[in-house]
């Protein structure tokens, strides 16, 4: 679990994060939500430490993040995952040795070790023959998955997620939404998910924080979304809907 408690963040005098708490359950998809510049990036940020808040504490399985020295701090990174909005593959480097990466900044691991974790990870995301491919060859969708089995290559128990569908068609976003959803529950990890995407928030919304000018106005599940009365939440919830209708039908 991941808990943080009235974060506060401002950059050049200007309020992004207004003492914004919540909790992020294990084996759960979690959610941040929210129109663009609402502060979903910084509160991840700071979440996994690449932004540190002005005020406020972030726990991981109630271990405090944020005061913990250097040796506490390296290993709970060691614990996370990340999938970033383009993938954020090395282009001269083949889909094996962009999941491998992580594995090679540890020592202990065998090379055939490494290897099998890595053909794991990727028969995982549905890629066991794309080993010797380039980036520049597989589509966006897979550049996506390659970027997922990389996260989860080195044993991780938080997984963090920006924008995952960026990009994508709805069909392949549907793909990527429920391969997070069902790697989240089968390795019992923590997957935070920032998002804008109507379809993620009913697809895979297991918890759900919807942040408005900095401040959360809402928590709760996708089953309980659509009943909101909350009047920014309804109105979010209402244009994204409107705008997929429109697409569907255009």
């Amino acid at each position: 679990m991941i808990e943080f408690k009235d974060i506060k963040k401002s950059f050049d005098g200007k309020e992004i994060l207004r003492g914004v708490s919540g909790k992020f359950k294990t084996g759960k998809t979690n959610l941040i939500i929210g129109s663009s510049g609402t502060g979903k990036s910084v509160l991840l940020k700071v979440i996994v430490g690449l932004v540190e808040p002005d005020e406020g504490a972030i726990y991981y399985d109630e271990q405090n993040f944020t005061t913990g020295d250097k040796k506490l701090r390296t290993h709970i990174r060691r614990d996370i995952g990340m999938l970033f909005q383009g993938g954020a593959l090395f282009d001269s480097k083949t889909v094996e040795e962009n999941v491998m990466f992580p594995l090679n900044l540890q020592k202990g691991m065998s090379k055939s070790e490494k290897l099998d974790r890595v053909n794991w990870c990727l028969k995982r995301v549905g890629l066991e023959n794309a080993n010797t491919k380039m980036p520049s060859e597989i589509s966006g969708g897979m550049k996506k998955r390659v970027g997922i089995a990389r996260a989860i290559v080195d044993d991780i128990k938080y997984l963090f997620c920006d924008e995952p569908n960026s990009g994508l068609d709805p069909q392949t976003s549907i793909v990527i939404d429920e391969l997070i959803a069902e790697i989240t529950k089968e390795l019992k990890i923590t997957s935070v998910v920032v998002t804008h995407d109507m379809n993620s928030v009913m697809g895979i919304g297991d918890h759900i924080i919807y942040l408005a000018k900095g401040e959360k106005l809402w928590e709760g599940s996708n089953k309980e979304i659509l009943n909101t009365k909350v009047e920014q939440l309804k109105e979010f919830v209402f244009a994204s809907k409107l705008l997929q209708n429109y697409k569907e039908n255009a």
